[in-house]
């Protein structure tokens, strides 16, 4: 199962707690709230107990009440009127990690959360850069890399033909990212001469 992890703040256990989702908005006017899951099931996203703001300010019990597309509909304790509801919009919802199954270690034996921080490098050994999150804007995952040699992030797509291993254990993630990924016009012109 992967579940993402947005989040950079650590609570006092000193491991990064995990997103689980984010309200997207409200649904009706009894205060519950639309949540875009990162879970492999979307309603498991109530299942991991009391949800928590990024920076742990607000805690929530947090009820999963249905389905509205590809959205689940939660009542988040002490949210009763859409314009409680509303106000959430964009707020991420967090667990600590120590409440998430412990991963099975077959082929996605591993979170989300676990790549920030990986070095992603080339199957010839190149340093390509540190992988500082996984977003997911509806078309599928993608690997958000700070390249090595500074610069603005670069995404690049989650699939099997970009990512040839994930080594949790080594921190390193083997990558055979698309023609041009990287680069900044090196290469034009090198035939030339």
């Amino acid at each position: 199962m992967r579940i993402a992890a947005m989040g950079d703040g650590k609570r006092a256990t000193g491991v990064p707690p995990v997103c689980l989702g984010v309200v997207v908005g409200a649904h009706g006017v009894r205060g519950l709230v639309r949540v875009k899951s990162f879970t492999a099931e979307p309603e498991s996203v109530a299942a991991y107990g009391p949800v928590e703001t990024k920076d742990g300010a607000r805690r929530f019990a947090i009820e999963a009440k249905g389905m509205v597309k590809d959205l689940v509909l939660c009542r988040l304790e002490g949210v009763s009127g859409r314009d409680a509801a509303e106000a959430l919009r964009g707020t991420e919802l967090y667990v600590p990690r120590e409440r998430l199954p412990e991963t099975d270690g077959e082929e996605e034996g591993w979170y989300h959360a676990d790549l920030a921080g990986c070095q992603a490098v080339g199957r010839d050994g190149t340093v390509y850069g540190r992988v500082v999150g996984v977003q997911n804007f509806g078309a599928g995952d993608l690997l958000d890399i700070a390249p090595e040699a500074a610069g603005e992030t670069v995404l690049m797509g989650f699939t099997d033909e970009n990512v040839l291993e994930v080594d949790i254990a080594g921190r390193r993630i083997v990558i055979d990212p698309p023609i041009g990924t990287f680069d900044e016009g090196n290469g034009a012109g090198e035939d030339d001469a």
